[in-house]
């Protein structure tokens, strides 16, 4: 299959570098952080020097302003060397920033997108809560209007980029969604670290993977904000939704690196190990391994760069596809990565071949950003609404 098609000559530039770099800079490294359980934050001033951090962002707030497809092949070659740190950065550019550069006032991009692209302000989306994931019409983080000020008070879990590890201190620049206390609508803010009432309640550690990546519990204790923090009031929804799509395409792309590196890794050891005097490639099942992981493989691969080249920044025409690409490329991840450690054996059980970290960051993609389950529901709620729609 020749993706070319959907890759121009900038695209094919762009994924050269971000390779080298995720070779040079995240690979050997990545084992040694998954272990401490930490996210180095250095890692982004380094993704600054060569743009990485303003993909998707305007040439006027700081950004390269390239298209989504540019995102989504950053996302994967990143997934390729270390899915945390893959994970840190969907949740700076694609959350945090995108969000408030579609979404915000003027002034707030010019205040804050500025910061998210120079590599020493982290970004973070706000949203989830311990009792409030997929239903987040029960989000019980309120915000009551006193005046011309508001007063949020209540707490976010499960908060990747959360808490800046050296410092234990919280995101620099948090985009916030919160219930209105009077009118149950939700309504975003944008909110930097210095807001009083804003802090840190835990750490969230010993996670099966990710774990290079730093999750957080962010608490609100009568955290008072004002209409310059507001991005949109009791409307949110629409935005939220909108900028899930962008989300969904990105954590299937991690998908797709974290299966491209087991696949590889299993072609790689089965050109050399051999077992009853005969390398193991030549046994159909470890055939059945490689060949269906690859072909699967690629079909996720033009799924995801055909819709990502169609879709525009702000569009809302695209839930059904970014759903099912996050569908299929989760389960994809997954699956392939166990099938590299089938492959391997004993050597994939141990982190000398990183299967098995790789095998363990994919599961957050079956349950983050979506469940398995509920875009299953979203994907057959929204083919069956309209009778006269046919594939």
């Amino acid at each position: 299959m020749n993706l070319k098609k959907y890759l121009e000559k900038d695209h094919s530039e762009l994924r050269s570098v971000v390779k080298k770099f995720a070779n040079d800079q995240l690979f050997s490294t990545s084992s040694e952080r998954d272990r401490c359980e930490n996210f180095d934050e250095t890692i982004f001033l380094k993704m600054k020097n060569i743009g990485l951090l303003g993909v998707l962002v305007p040439e006027c707030y700081g950004g390269l302003n390239l298209d989504i497809l540019a995102s989504m092949i950053v996302h994967e070659e990143i997934a390729y060397a270390d899915p945390s740190i893959a994970l840190s950065y969907l949740a700076h550019c694609i959350l945090c920033t995108n969000n408030i550069v579609i979404n915000a006032s003027e002034k707030q991009k010019q205040d804050l997108v500025p910061k998210l692209c120079d590599g020493i302000h982290i970004g973070a989306m706000a949203m989830s809560e311990a009792d409030a994931g997929s239903d987040i019409m029960s989000m019980n983080t309120k915000v009551r209007k006193v005046n011309n000020k508001y007063h949020l008070n209540g707490s976010k879990m499960w908060i990747t980029n959360g808490m800046i590890n050296k410092s234990k201190l919280a995101c620099h620049i948090l985009y916030l969604y919160a219930k209105n206390e009077d009118t149950n609508m939700i309504s975003s803010f944008v909110i930097e670290n210095t807001c009083p009432g804003f802090y840190v309640g835990q750490k969230i550690s010993n996670k099966l993977g990710m774990r290079a990546s730093s999750t957080a519990e962010l608490v609100f204790d009568d955290c008072v904000l004002s209409e310059d923090n507001i991005v949109s009031e009791g409307s949110s929804i629409r935005n939220m939704m909108r900028n899930l799509q962008i989300e969904r395409l990105a954590l299937a792309a991690i998908g797709l690196g974290i299966a491209k590196f087991s696949l590889n890794t299993m072609i790689k050891y089965s050109r050399h190990r051999k077992t009853f005097s005969n390398f193991l490639h030549n046994y159909g099942q470890i055939q059945r391994f490689i060949a269906n992981s690859y072909s699967e493989y690629m079909a996720c691969k033009s799924y995801l760069y055909a819709t990502a080249k169609e879709m525009k920044k702000d569009d809302f025409n695209f839930r059904v596809d970014s759903d099912s690409i996050k569908l299929v490329c989760a389960k994809l991840s997954k699956k392939v990565s166990d099938y590299a450690i089938q492959t391997l054996g004993g050597y994939g059980y141990i982190a000398e071949y990183h299967v098995e970290r790789f095998w363990r960051d994919a599961k957050l993609l079956e349950i983050g950003g979506g469940t398995n389950e509920i875009l299953q529901k979203n994907i057959t709620r929204d083919l069956v609404k309209n009778e006269n729609n046919t594939l």
